[in-house]
């Protein structure tokens, strides 16, 4: 059995915008990683870790998880806490 993760991809460290925080992301994790004793690099002889599949909602990516029988982790998004404050408020202490 498959093992994936179901998540929503962080935003862009470089941003401060919150486009693309619609798509939710299927993704496979290593099956066998092994150290290639050449370079010492991570490295694995399983290509579904290669696969990413993107969908609109996170009903959609389930639905296909639970379809193709794929043993899923379902990792929530967390909740950006915004504060509103005034920019007046930087001068009134």
């Amino acid at each position: 059995m498959r093992k994936a993760i179901i998540y929503i991809p962080n935003k862009n460290p470089m941003q401060s915008g919150l486009a693309k925080k619609d798509k939710w992301i299927l993704e496979f994790k290593t099956k066998d990683p092994s150290k290639n004793p050449l370079m010492g690099w991570e490295s694995s002889s399983d290509t579904y870790t290669e696969l990413k599949l993107e969908f609109s909602s996170k009903e959609l990516a389930i639905s296909y998880a639970k379809k193709k029988k794929i043993d899923f982790e379902l990792i929530e998004p967390r909740v950006r806490k915004t504060v509103k404050k005034s920019y007046a408020d930087n001068f009134l202490k």
